[in-house]
């Protein structure tokens, strides 16, 4: 047990050694509720590590960084050898939390957020007891089966009333309503 301990008290594995007690508080903290930042994802594209949450990659950086330079203490000796355990012990940090992230990436790619113009080219159901150039609203149902009510416009004057289907055509972004036009589902 003495040789371990000297080993994690040895140089380039105390740095690492330092930084894992601070993961190991951290993770801590984080599974009693007491934690929950993460980083900008700017940081982590530029250290090529987007695809997870930055306290897991930079957690798995120092861990196995931790790791590399134990077992570098252990094997080398002299000083600018332990400086090149330091820049290894980087390097397999980083190409490990690297592969991670590329492998996380591939296993669940982003999807995009829902957005309103999602809701044109769908069928809609007028709720108002008419829809006008200025007043209307119909409910359209999502991908995901859930139901909106939304605001729309006719740019016509076919009669749209209550209970009328309807077919959404365009969205007006300034006026943040929907273009319908009268549709017979017979």
């Amino acid at each position: 047990m003495a040789g371990f301990v000297d080993a994690v008290l040895e140089f380039p594995a105390v740095l690492f050694s330092f930084m894992l007690m601070v993961v190991i508080v951290y993770w801590a903290l984080v599974l009693l509720g007491g934690l929950g930042m993460d980083l900008p994802d700017d940081f982590l594209a530029g250290l090529g590590l987007r695809g997870v949450p930055g306290a897991v990659a930079l957690s798995l950086l120092v861990v196995v960084a931790w790791f590399v330079s134990l077992v570098g203490v252990v094997l080398v000796e002299g000083h600018p050898a332990r400086w090149a355990v330091l820049m290894v012990a980087l390097l397999a940090g980083w190409l490990c939390a690297r592969l991670v992230a590329r492998a996380s990436r591939a296993l669940f790619p982003a999807v995009a957020s829902p957005s309103r113009v999602d809701f044109v080219g769908r069928m809609c159901v007028i709720r108002t007891g008419r829809v006008g150039h200025d007043f209307g609203q119909a409910e359209v149902t999502a991908d995901d089966g859930s139901s909106a009510l939304v605001q729309v416009r006719q740019a016509g004057d076919d009669d749209l009333r209550a209970g009328s289907s309807a077919l959404i055509f365009d969205y007006d972004p300034e006026g943040e309503f929907f273009w319908v036009m009268p549709y017979d589902l017979q």
